[in-house]
């Protein structure tokens, strides 16, 4: 028997470990899905040059960045500017071409003393000359020249050509430096003979100044090294990209800067998400491990955690990047509330820090980090399970306060420079506080019946006395209710003692004993003084009876809709328990031979108790109706009862899946034992009362 329940404990803890790894898994990917993919909604919906800008984008944040595209323009239009730098104007160049003319002059001059060659001939020997181009009818005007006429024409035209030689002759102005000749040429020469000086000086101008390609280059180089860097600067607000803009390269470059640009999807990026959603997942699940490892034996209350966590962070990708109000109306408090209300505050505190920690993944603005963190961090701190609905409009109050000193404290430094920019934020923060406020009140109520998470509200209507099934016990079973009503003062003290949640304790005490309306006068609460029922059963059938009262009070939740949360303490408030008084009348009716009697036909059905809060119910229950069955005289006997039950509780294994503590059970039999005593306590009899029986107190089996 030991071996095949050892066996199914270990199946058991390795079914919850599995169970908790999918779920982590499960978490994990969706919150890497989230930061990976590109949400349309979350950013500007343009990634490269060429886009079309469906909408205004706007700067979400001020800022100023050296823009590289800007300082290369400017360095480009620096280097243009620098016109190209030419060598001097070479002389030897000018005296190799005066030098040139002057031979031409000569030969000339020797064509036309030649007395031995016809016209003709000179003509044709004229027009061969090297590096000058003569036509018919300019060598019949030469050739027709007087010799004085011939020599002015040749001063001049060696004159003319040293004047133009002398000036800065480049490849791109000859053209104009030829076109000048005609002028200098003496006034006082004929027309024909100015036109033939002109046009052979003419004939040998040509370029003296050369580009000078080095010289150039490093000139453009050091006008564009000295150009200082351009700062582009945009205000928060201010629109970047206007709609239906075709996207430059200059936009491209502000949208980066300002973390605007549209995610691509690659490996990096899922590398990275990958990493992120790892930094929100690992320290969260061993965060809840540490201060709420009950929540592991619920994978119903796991899962609503990963589901509100993945939707606000769905939330945060849409709304935190690439925005300039959207981050201020972000309502991350409400996750904290959220769980303050339905789970409690150490995991409040956990989402708390999520949320500042995903504020600092998505956005690179300082005070929207500080602003998300702190507002849920205070919001988690302001409400418990156990408060009634103001309390979510109070929290709502605190997390608008906390927004504006935020608000306040960054912009403080700067004077307000941005008056208008500062208003609109401050209503972002009025208005976050109020979104905070309505998605807890609603999320309480919508989350608590999806996932079967009883709430505060719930708790309070079913501590009301005047609930139908608190009535029913009271009228078919009163004995019953008195001992309910004394379990429950006991295990919600205990509660309080160690930090439990003390009304949830309550209200599953009032009712884990509702199934004793099936058959009330089966139980010895509900009996006259000295009857007994029992005595006139089988042992087998007595035991059968005191079992049912679970199934019975797990169908009277079910038909008065109790949450299922109320329906772990009907069935877990005796967890696998043996009612050993029922055994040892069977093993006595065998023939006191046990191996005749089925020791599990005596044993309740369990489970054993997965909370500290079912746990206290247990030793609540069995502490007052030892109690009251003992009739102590002392607190040291009180105190000894008490002992014996936890460690009864104890070395039956009821608490092995439950995570209470040794401190905190002895927090608990400190709690129970003050209790007691006060009910317990010794009495002065009254005159003429000497010879009554001892009082005996109203309990439970």
């Amino acid at each position: 028997m030991k071996a095949k329940t050892g066996s199914l404990n270990s199946i058991r803890v390795a079914w919850h470990i599995a169970r908790g790894w999918l779920i982590g898994m499960a978490f994990t990917t969706a919150i890497v899905a989230i930061l990976a993919l590109p949400i349309l909604s979350a950013g500007p919906i343009v990634s490269k040059v060429g886009d079309v800008t469906p909408r205004d984008i706007y700067s979400p944040r001020h800022i100023s960045y050296v823009s590289a595209i800007l300082a290369q323009a400017e360095r480009d239009k620096a280097a243009a500017d620098i016109v190209p730098i030419y060598t001097l104007p070479d002389s030897y160049v000018a005296r190799e071409q005066v030098s040139r003319a002057r031979q031409v002059a000569d030969f000339i001059g020797t064509v036309r003393a030649d007395t031995a060659s016809s016209l003709a001939q000179k003509q044709t020997a004229l027009e061969a000359v090297t590096g000058v181009t003569l036509s018919p009818a300019q060598t019949t005007t030469i050739l027709g020249f007087s010799d004085n006429a011939w020599t002015q024409v040749e001063s001049e035209m060696l004159n003319a050509l040293d004047w133009a030689m002398r000036n800065e002759i480049r490849q791109d102005n000859v053209d104009q430096m030829r076109a000048r000749i005609p002028f200098v040429v003496s006034m006082t020469l004929p027309q024909d003979q100015a036109a033939i000086a002109a046009y052979l000086a003419q004939q040998f101008v040509i370029p003296n100044s050369f580009y000078d390609a080095k010289a150039t280059a490093t000139a453009r180089a050091n006008a564009s090294q000295a150009v200082e860097p351009v700062t582009r600067s945009f205000e928060a607000g201010e629109i970047v990209v206007r709609e239906g803009h075709v996207v430059t390269a200059l936009d491209i470059e502000a949208l980066d800067h300002l973390g605007l640009l549209q995610p691509q999807t690659n490996w990096r990026d899922l590398a990275v998400a990958t990493l992120y959603g790892a930094i929100i997942a690992i320290p969260f699940g061993l965060g809840l491990w540490c201060c709420q490892a009950d929540l592991w034996n619920y994978p119903h209350r796991l899962i609503l955690l990963a589901v509100l966590i993945v939707l606000f962070i769905f939330m945060g990708k849409v709304m935190l990047p690439g925005q300039s109000v959207l981050p201020y109306l972000f309502p991350a408090a409400g996750l904290a509330t959220l769980f303050a209300v339905l789970i409690g505050p150490a995991p409040a505190v956990l989402a708390a820090t999520t949320m500042g920690v995903l504020a600092g993944m998505l956005s690179s603005v300082p005070d929207v980090i500080v602003y998300v963190a702190v507002g849920s961090l205070v919001a988690a701190l302001s409400v418990r399970r156990a408060e009634p609905l103001s309390a979510f409009f109070r929290v709502g109050l605190y997390v608008t306060l906390v927004n504006i000193a935020v608000l306040v404290a960054f912009r403080l430094p700067t004077g307000f420079a941005d008056i208008p920019g500062t208003l609109t934020l401050a209503v972002a923060a009025v208005a976050n506080g109020s979104l905070t406020a309505g998605l807890a009140a609603g999320g309480v109520f919508l989350m608590g019946n999806l996932f079967g998470i009883v709430t505060p509200l719930q708790l309070q209507a079913l501590a009301r006395l005047n609930h139908p099934l608190l009535e029913l016990l009271l009228t078919q079973a009163p004995g019953t209710y008195h001992h309910t009503r004394m379990v429950a003062t006991l295990a919600e003290q205990a509660a309080e003692r160690i930090g439990a949640d003390a009304l949830l304790v309550r209200v599953g005490a009032l009712y884990h004993d509702a199934g004793k309306t099936a058959k009330p006068y089966m139980f010895i609460e509900n009996q006259p003084e000295g009857t007994n029922i029992h005595d006139t059963l089988d042992a087998h059938a007595s035991a059968k009876i005191i079992r049912q009262h679970v199934d019975d009070g797990l169908a009277l939740a079910r038909r008065y809709g109790l949450p299922s949360r109320i329906r772990d303490f009907i069935a877990e408030h005796h967890g696998t328990m043996r009612i050993s008084f029922m055994y040892d009348k069977a093993v006595r009716q065998a023939g006191g031979d046990a191996s005749k009697v089925d020791e599990r036909a005596f044993h309740y059905c369990g489970p054993k108790p997965q909370s500290r809060e079912t746990a206290l119910l247990m030793l609540a229950d069995g502490c007052e109706a030892a109690t009251r069955a003992a009739h102590p005289s002392s607190v040291e006997e009180i105190h000894q009862i008490i002992s014996k039950v936890i460690v009864d509780r104890i070395a039956w294994g009821q608490l092995d899946e439950c995570p209470l503590t040794l401190r905190d059970l002895e927090l608990v039999g400190e709690s129970f034992t003050l209790t007691l005593q006060g009910v317990y306590h010794s009495r002065i009899p009254y005159l003429g009362q000497d010879a009554l029986p001892p009082a005996r107190p109203v309990g439970a089996s």
